[in-house]
């Protein structure tokens, strides 16, 4: 990318402005639950300031509470939120990241209204729960009943797999509205105040990030949402879920690059091997790094080329689930290539023993763990088989 005067003037603007309001440290590896539960406060109220000024969304319509801006001015901000080790927004907002796109799609205008200028604004955060214990990578599954009673809809059932630490104010969420309908047919999403009597949130505790603590299992017992939360019409559900997928299947793309190269290259740069000498001169040390360096680059190629096609209003091919496949197996094979390069330093986050300030050892964690949600690799297979026509099927869009 490259930028106008104007648009280094408006970096110039956001670089001040986030040294002023972001507090020292804010962006690293909290030491523990309690540091976790301090920085998550913090990044909720940076999220109510960006929100003040339409940039926690900024690419998000301004007539409900977004910014508005400019492609290159959104990438200043999102670029510039990196440099602090940060993202847009600051805090796990899955709900809120999708959902909002789903419902500018489907919403209607009343909705808008009422659901995004929350979310845009840093006062709420969403959590999406699709998963159910039978119903994971195969949304059209999913059971957990709607039953329309006067002005309210009746929810029974759970969620698993949801969310992170430190709690939610509204779920964004798939459910059964009619038992007996047809597959694909008897769906319905609905924007659920998450604070609704009859709603239990369990702790589920997986192999996550200090910094995201856990998932959570969601149970809903007799749980009375006003009929005008749903969205996008009773039993159309699944025609909501491709909007909503799409997004979650790597359509949308970035033009973010994954630091991990640069941060390996320094590590290695900067320790020794068993012979005394930098790693760096190792030539088995190289040819790691040069490995990685191509998977990584491939990966952002990809990335950057679904950006482009969103961008430019391109029809949705395989390029989602293509992305996402490679994301996954991606991050995957990372975690062995590392702790080959770097060793047992790859598997600590300690202070003195650990690399990477940490990040090696969270991508032990998080390649694993990644290979989950958002549809399993073997779905984004499926998927990808279909979009080019195998076994005869007719690609999407054309």
């Amino acid at each position: 990318m490259t930028y106008t005067p104007e648009q280094e003037a408006f970096r110039a603007e956001v670089r001040a402005w986030l040294a002023e309001n972001i507090p020292a440290g804010l962006g690293s590896e909290p030491a523990g639950e309690d540091e976790a539960a301090r920085q998550y406060q913090l990044k909720r109220e940076l999220g109510r300031l960006l929100g003040e000024k339409g940039w926690l969304y900024p690419a998000a319509p301004r007539e409900f509470g977004g910014g508005g801006l400019d492609i290159g001015s959104t990438l200043i901000l999102d670029e510039e939120m990196r440099r602090q080790h940060l993202t847009l927004p600051p805090y796990y907002d899955s709900g809120g990241m999708m959902g909002s796109h789903t419902i500018l799609v489907w919403g209607t205008d009343e909705q808008k209204r009422r659901m995004l200028t929350p979310i845009y604004r840093g006062e709420v955060r969403t959590w999406q729960l699709l998963t159910e214990p039978e119903a994971g990578s195969d949304l059209a599954s999913a059971r957990l009943a709607a039953r329309r009673d006067g002005d309210h809809y009746v929810l029974n059932g759970q969620k698993i797999f949801v969310g992170s630490a430190h709690g939610a104010d509204r779920f964004w969420m798939i459910t059964c509205t009619d038992p007996a309908g047809a597959r694909h047919q008897n769906l319905s999403w609905f924007m659920v105040d998450a604070h609704l009597p009859g709603i239990t949130v369990e702790p589920l505790p997986v192999l996550a990030d200090v910094a995201e603590g856990h998932k959570n299992t969601v149970y809903f017992d007799d749980v009375r949402v006003p009929a005008d939360c749903l969205v996008g019409g009773e039993n159309n559900g699944w025609k909501v879920a491709n909007t909503h997928l799409q997004l979650e299947h790597g359509a949308i793309g970035s033009l973010r690059r994954d630091p991990i190269v640069d941060r390996l290259v320094e590590y290695c740069r900067a320790h020794t091997g068993a012979d005394g000498r930098p790693l760096i001169e190792d030539p088995d040390v190289r040819d790691g790094l040069a490995d990685i360096h191509i998977r990584i680059e491939t990966l952002r190629l990809l990335t950057t080329r679904n950006f482009w096609r969103t961008y430019n209003r391109k029809t949705e091919h395989y390029n989602g689930p293509q992305l996402t496949y490679l994301r996954k197996t991606t991050g995957l094979w990372l975690t062995t290539a590392i702790l080959d390069l770097i060793g047992p330093a790859a598997l600590t986050s300690d202070e003195v023993w650990g690399a990477l300030d940490g990040h090696a050892e969270r991508q032990q964690r998080d390649g694993i763990v990644d290979i989950i949600p958002g549809g399993t690799v073997d779905v984004q297979r499926v998927v990808i088989a279909r979009a080019l026509g195998v076994g005869g099927r007719k690609p999407r869009g054309g």
